[in-house]
């Protein structure tokens, strides 16, 4: 799901059927979601710029996504009888909008989510790219993705996806 339609064609060379939804249309939401018919939700949502130094303009908007989108996204799940729901969150503390990391984490964890804490990715396509390595907690970008994909089946809880240090 992607507010950008010029975005579809990327989740679609990915395999993904993509559709364009705006998670803070609940009507669209509730249709979009409960036309997958899904066992499982994963959230995956942000609101971040392409441009790493663009982050801080966007913390706003980033944190509605988390409590606001979050809250609508476990709606629409539940009228659509998803069984379990999969969220991402960071696996650091941030400078500032910890307390928003906290709510999201609660609402998922409430509905007997799983949350998944990621470390900074890397590797192409992030914000790093291919050749810089951020600080700890790291998790490479395909790696992250090969250590999320058994988590879709585990018990409600968080796990933290990041590189040993």
């Amino acid at each position: 799901m992607t507010r950008s339609p010029e975005k579809l064609k990327s989740l679609e060379k990915l395999g993904a059927r993509g559709v364009v939804c705006d998670v803070y249309d609940l009507p669209a939401l509730g249709r979009v979601v409960s036309s997958f018919r899904p066992d499982l939700v994963m959230h995956q949502l942000t609101d971040l710029p392409d441009e790493a130094d663009r982050v801080p303009e966007y913390a706003a908007r980033n944190n509605r996504i988390r409590t606001e989108g979050t809250r609508n996204l476990i709606r629409a799940s539940r009228e659509a009888r998803a069984v379990r729901i999969l969220a991402q969150s960071i696996a650091w503390t941030p400078s500032s909008g910890g307390e928003t990391i906290q709510e999201h984490e609660s609402l998922v964890l409430d509905v007997g989510g799983v949350v998944v804490r990621y470390g900074r990715f890397y590797g192409p396509g992030t914000y790093a790219g291919e050749d810089r390595i951020p600080p700890p907690p790291r998790v490479h970008i395909d790696e992250a993705a090969r250590r999320t994909a058994p988590l879709v089946d585990a018990l409600p809880g968080v796990y933290v996806v990041a590189e040993e240090v």
